[in-house]
């Protein structure tokens, strides 16, 4: 009996990092729900009360921004790209290099 010490089946965890990467490339990172704004109608802070949003704050890894409501509703998830470029800007963290790139 042959021993195969490589095996297709040993590289397939290999797909799960492909495909994250791929998702981060199309959609973005995940950045939730922080706050919300709505429009008050009388009942003040009533949970049961219908609420109409008209804007929405999101935090995540790029940061925390507003965006306005999308017809009153404001989803609890949503996915961002980042502004300056591709990928995380991690200069503001101290003694990060960002290996030798420079954002502007």
């Amino acid at each position: 009996m042959k021993v195969r010490l490589i095996r297709p089946a040993y590289f397939i965890w290999v797909l799960l990092p492909i495909a994250l990467y791929g998702a981060f490339l199309t959609f973005g990172l995940p950045h939730m729900i922080w706050s919300y704004s709505w429009r008050d109608e009388g009942q003040g802070y009533d949970p049961f009360a219908a609420r109409h949003y008209t804007s929405c704050t999101y935090a995540g890894p790029y940061g925390v921004f507003k965006r306005p409501a999308n017809a009153g509703k404001c989803p609890w998830l949503i996915f961002r790209k980042d502004q300056k470029g591709t990928g995380l800007d991690l200069s503001h963290i101290q003694g990060w290099s960002g290996g030798g790139r420079e954002h502007g």
